[in-house]
């Protein structure tokens, strides 16, 4: 099957596969697993920060993150689509007692500081105190433009907040705009990376601090369920995957973008701002979508088919497998449009 509905199918290549079974290990809550650490070492100097920790999933990754910034009754900002709102079935609220206060996001995927200066709650007694700014680097596929990261990361000096950035897909936004990832990581207090999607390992994403914001963190990790033991073993899955598959993260990009050229040819309807990295929205009537999703899966196309069909590109599709899809896409409209 071609799997376009998201770059967390990618399976582990023989090679990362034989890196793990060949992983030194050790008990990592203990701290002594050689290659956790390892992991952890490298994260931390590719992101500038002093520390890294390693978890199981990007959601635990993000509720750690949030339960170390923020005590019970505080409050952190956040877009009203971003993941650690949406999509991580409110985690933050239900097992931290922290207040979400979504806002409005806007086209390029930023959350206007102005909005986030309204949205801080005064020193009062009626309300939550607001501890961090929460922002999302790719979202939707969107890289977050440098420059507002930079006003962003002083905003929240000024204000006396914390920045975090779910960056679940942080490495695309680097390939994206050609720079060291630490070009981007230099303007936030924390970041996640997950390694389970475009990079391709099968578990595992990063928590990025400093030292001591890391050391209140493992024991969340530890509370919530995460404290590994011989994780070594997924850990070198994530090392191979930062020594081999982040700039061939530039092949899923370019891959997305002709995918994008090839569907407007033949009459596709693209959102904007179409492929910035390997994220591609189509629109499409509810009533075309509904024939789509199963027509496509008889024909051996997995996809996430709706009014906004998001296609994601990834290390397990070629350009032949995209070919075929347009092809396909071309028979389908056809025969149903």
């Amino acid at each position: 099957m071609i799997d376009l509905r998201s770059d967390t199918v990618t399976r582990p290549s023989l090679a990362m596969r034989q890196a793990m079974a060949s992983a030194e290990v050790g008990d990592d809550v203990y701290g002594d697993d050689p290659t956790v650490n390892a992991l952890q070492e490298m994260a931390a100097k590719l992101t500038g920060k002093e520390a890294a920790l390693f978890l199981p999933t990007g959601t635990q990754a993000n509720l750690v993150a949030l339960l170390t910034h923020c005590q019970r009754g505080e409050e952190y900002i956040v877009g009203q689509k971003a993941h650690n709102y949406m999509y991580e079935a409110g985690g933050a609220a239900v097992l931290g007692s922290i207040q979400p206060q979504p806002l409005d996001m806007e086209a390029d995927g930023s959350i206007s500081l102005d909005k986030v200066a309204a949205a801080i709650k005064p020193d009062d007694i009626h309300f939550a105190r607001t501890r961090l700014l929460s922002l999302e680097n790719t979202h939707s596929g969107k890289v977050l433009p440098l420059d507002y990261l930079k006003k962003a990361f002083a905003f929240t000096r000024e204000k006396g907040l914390a920045l975090h950035i779910d960056g679940a897909r942080i490495m695309n936004a680097a390939v994206a705009l050609n720079v060291p990832l630490s070009d981007i990581t230099q303007y936030c207090d924390t970041l996640t990376i997950c390694l389970s999607k475009g990079l391709g390992t099968p578990v595992g994403s990063l928590l990025c601090g400093s030292k001591e914001y890391l050391q209140r963190a493992n024991r969340w990790r530890k509370m919530t369920g995460g404290g590994m033991r011989q994780a070594g073993i997924l850990a070198a899955a994530g090392i191979y995957a930062l020594e081999n598959n982040v700039a061939r993260l530039k092949e899923d990009h370019d891959n997305a973008r002709w995918l994008e050229q090839q569907l407007r040819d033949i009459g596709v309807e693209i959102a904007e701002p179409g492929a910035q990295t390997n994220i591609l929205y189509i629109k499409q009537s509810a009533e075309l979508a509904a024939k789509m999703g199963p027509w496509m899966r008889e024909h051996g196309v997995l996809i996430s088919a709706g009014p906004l069909t998001r296609v994601i590109t990834h290390i397990d599709i070629s350009r032949a497998d995209l070919q075929k899809v347009v092809s396909l896409w071309q028979d389908f409209l056809h025969h149903h449009a």
